[in-house]
């Protein structure tokens, strides 16, 4: 009999592989394209996920470390000419040593304190790049601001997918790109949470004073989190960036904010599957509620919040009280 474990992996990849499958049935750019998104989110959310959910760090400062690695990437790609395929892997980095300041200076305190505190500074982020106007390089005579200010920064080049098989597998080459990413990210986040690192986590989220006597440094181990999870963060930051040739301050907007963390609650907060199920259901109901415009954070808002009263543990905890010898866990 397989083991639950092996079983989560299977039923996991299983799913990857079949959307890998996807693009031979419909190419369409806006299935892909709306799919690319989808695997970005889900990434995003799974790294948030072991901040968040795991290790039970009030953190909100996860799309300040996303909006690193894009940014690191675009300047890199804008001012000084690198690939994205260098700037990528530069802007995980990135974002792991910006995680690791941010940490240090804000998990000293605890709960509220540390979403107020994470959450100001994306807001201040946010705030610093919308006043660049500073003159920082030309580019055929045009004066380029470091971070491109409220325009954001759109002069840099993607992957190559275009110019290496031609124009209509530019969207299948980020697709299956962001499909790599997302399975070495998923699987990076399952060995966190099943390993002794993932038992110390949640140990530090259940029982702090317990967990302390047993020797296990709260900061400490809440810094290395904090850290780990910004590496596929910021690569994910990075790709999205290269994906849509462009970064703005918008990404830190707290609509963007709020309907990740409203992925993570529906999916199921501290669930391996709540990111991908969350996800899932967000964007199709997101799609469903698209021509709302302006409304369509309301309805998102209001979905959230009935989905948590119905099902306080999530997509994840109601398979489990209908199906107890469910996989998904």
């Amino acid at each position: 009999m397989m083991t639950t474990t092996r079983q989560h992996v299977l039923l996991y990849f299983s799913l990857l592989i079949a959307l890998a499958l996807v693009p031979a049935v419909d190419s369409s750019r806006y299935l892909l394209g709306q799919l690319t998104l989808f695997l970005i989110w889900v990434g995003v959310v799974t790294q948030w996920n072991l901040v968040f959910g795991v290790a039970g760090i009030f953190s909100l400062a996860q799309m300040m470390v996303f909006a690193i690695g894009g940014y690191v990437a675009a300047m890199l790609a804008t001012h000084l000419g690198w690939s994205m395929w260098a700037g990528v892997p530069v802007a995980g980095l990135a974002a792991v040593l910006a995680s690791t300041v941010i940490g240090f200076a804000t998990l000293r305190q605890r709960g509220a304190y540390v979403a107020l505190l994470t959450l100001a500074l994306a807001c201040a982020m946010q705030a610093l790049i919308i006043v660049d106007t500073d003159c920082f390089s030309l580019d055929d005579g045009v004066c380029l601001t470091l971070t491109g200010g409220a325009s954001g920064l759109s002069r840099f080049g993607d992957f190559g997918f275009r110019e290496w098989f031609g124009y209509s597998y530019a969207t299948i080459g980020n697709f299956y790109l962001a499909l790599l990413l997302t399975a070495l990210g998923s699987a990076f986040a399952f060995t966190v949470i099943n390993s002794p690192l993932g038992h110390a986590f949640r140990a530090l989220r259940d029982n702090p004073v317990c967990a302390a006597a047993r020797g296990i440094d709260r900061v400490k181990y809440q810094v290395m989190v904090f850290s780990i999870s910004a590496f596929f963060t910021g690569l994910f930051g990075g790709f999205y960036a290269g994906h849509y040739k462009a970064i703005g301050p918008t990404v830190l907007d707290i609509s963007t904010l709020l309907f990740l963390l409203s992925a993570m609650i529906v999916g199921g907060v501290g669930r391996f599957w709540g990111p991908l199920l969350g996800c899932a259901v967000l964007m199709f109901f997101d799609e469903l509620v698209k021509d709302l415009v302006e409304w369509r954070m309301v309805g998102i808002g209001l979905f959230t919040a009935v989905f948590v009263v119905v099902c306080p543990h999530g997509i994840v905890g109601l398979c489990e009280r209908l199906a107890p010898r469910t996989p998904l866990r």
